[in-house]
């Protein structure tokens, strides 16, 4: 079998070779200034090996990838009391419906999607200022990845404000079911500065390896989150971190993942490896595209999906 490196060129040389990569997120101003000729994988193993390809050291916007370390931040604020504001079945529509969260009276089907991450944000604001919950976040993120120079891209942040909408939108909703506890401005300034977190696949993948490890981070000894909160975290990834793709992408790829519109892809490996890739070209469904397919590539080849055999 060829080496985990070998492996990562190979497919990075396949990525490259390929014509159709999606379209970028222009409906976000500086997410539509990105190339999309970048690409990048890296891998980090819970046995220390550490391997990545292409533009791995290039940080980027990595959107709603950062739901997933937020949730882990609310879950050790108030625990299982906040299922009772957000719920954990798949949408079935897109990441920014408002249809659903009106038929479903103002409780989010998941914390992935856009209303439920913003009532996540809306947990993690309470007894705190919007710039100390932010700044809570950004140090989560560096103590996960264990690196210092982890930024919020405030470019981002406020071409998200200027063109955020729908997610006005939802957080009104929100806030007429009762299900907002700030007002609605106050909690989307956590939501759209979490979401500009820039860091690069070889970070991203370091920030990771707790969901891989059952909760902990081997090479510092922190223990992050319990080994069942991080079973819990990863099987919301695989059911719902794809948004309406959730299902394709557990059927190709096989492991947890989650996405965001800037391209990139957190995958884990339960007991094997954080996985981080990141091309900024978008499926229909708002997915990396060239993102997913090198990930089942890279299952594939390593027998990595949760559903083979070992």
């Amino acid at each position: 079998m060829p080496s985990l490196q070998d492996t990562l060129n190979e497919i990075v040389a396949e990525m490259a070779a390929q014509t159709e990569r999606g379209e970028v997120a222009s409906y976000i101003p500086e997410l539509g200034k990105v190339d999309p000729a970048k690409f990048a994988i890296a891998v980090v193993k819970n046995d220390g090996e550490v391997a990545a390809a292409g533009d791995a050291d290039e940080p980027f916007s990595i959107q709603s990838i950062s739901k997933v370390f937020t949730l882990a931040l609310a879950l050790g604020r108030v625990g299982d009391q906040l299922w009772s504001r957000v719920g954990r079945e798949p949408s079935g529509t897109a990441f920014n419906s408002i249809v659903q969260l009106e038929l479903e009276h103002g409780i989010p089907r998941n914390p992935f999607i856009n209303a439920g991450a913003i009532v996540v944000s809306d947990v993690l604001l309470s007894g705190h200022q919007p710039r100390e919950a932010i700044g809570e976040v950004l140090s989560f993120m560096r103590t996960v990845a264990d690196d210092d120079s982890v930024i919020i891209d405030r470019d981002v942040a406020n071409s998200e404000r200027a063109t955020g909408f729908r997610n006005f939108a939802l957080a009104n909703y929100l806030k007429g079911f009762g299900n907002l506890n700030h007002a609605p401005e106050m909690t989307l300034g956590v939501y759209f500065h979490h979401c500009a977190v820039a860091m690069s696949c070889l970070q991203l993948a370091n920030a990771g390896r707790f969901l891989a490890n059952a909760g902990r981070i081997e090479e510092t000894g922190h223990t992050i989150v319990s080994s069942e909160r991080a079973r819990r975290i990863n099987a919301l990834m695989l059911t719902c971190g794809h948004y309406d793709g959730s299902g394709e992408f557990a059927f190709r790829v096989g492991i947890p993942g989650k996405s965001g519109v800037g391209g990139g892809i957190l995958a884990i490996v339960p007991g094997v490896a954080s996985i981080a890739v990141w091309s900024p070209g978008l499926n229909a469904r708002g997915n990396s595209m060239l993102g997913s397919i090198s990930l089942e590539r890279l299952t594939k080849r390593m027998n990595w999906s949760i559903f083979a055999s070992r």
